[in-house]
């Protein structure tokens, strides 16, 4: 097991939820993206996250759909992005994250998506950074052909505020 999928999977319980044994602190709103943190078995995390704001095809139930990008105060992982789909991803179909004419191809672990070199995941970063929409294409486990986008707006402030939130 990759140790970024690792890590990523340490934070599925920290995504918003009722719960109040894994809930996270809401650190503060920028556009379209969230910042929050949390501790996770000693370590503090913080992480930004988007809903997309398309989805295709209209006629599926996609579930909560996000896109994230986390840090681990020890220093452990720094900004890593993930996709954290609704619904099983099929194994053999990679997802791949756009932003601009620059593809960042991922690689799927049940629900989540990951990118799988440390140098596309600083890339994939700085573009988002840069642009002001990302698209992300998929297939669930069914065979389903999904795309989203998300909205850029704020990912720089929130990204910001979830080093500060960590430092």
């Amino acid at each position: 097991m990759k140790l970024q999928t690792f890590l990523i999977a340490a934070l599925l319980t920290a995504l918003p939820s009722t719960s109040l044994a894994a809930k996270p602190k809401l650190e503060k709103t920028h556009g379209q993206w969230t910042t929050y943190s949390r501790m996770d078995g000693g370590q503090k995390v913080c992480y930004v996250l988007a809903k997309p704001t398309a989805k295709s095809p209209s006629n599926v139930n996609h579930g909560d759909i996000y896109f994230m990008v986390a840090s681990w105060k020890s220093g452990v992982a720094s900004e890593q992005p993930s996709f954290l789909a609704g619904y099983p991803l099929k194994p053999n179909s990679p997802p791949t994250a756009r932003v601009g004419s620059a593809k960042f191809p991922m690689y799927v672990s049940q629900n989540e998506a990951f990118i799988d070199d440390g140098g596309d995941e600083k890339r994939l970063v700085k573009a988002m950074r840069d642009g002001s929409t990302m698209r992300v294409s998929a297939m669930s486990q069914r065979g389903t052909v999904v795309n989203y986008s998300f909205s850029l707006s704020g990912v720089t402030a929130a990204l910001k505020s979830a080093k500060s939130a960590c430092s």
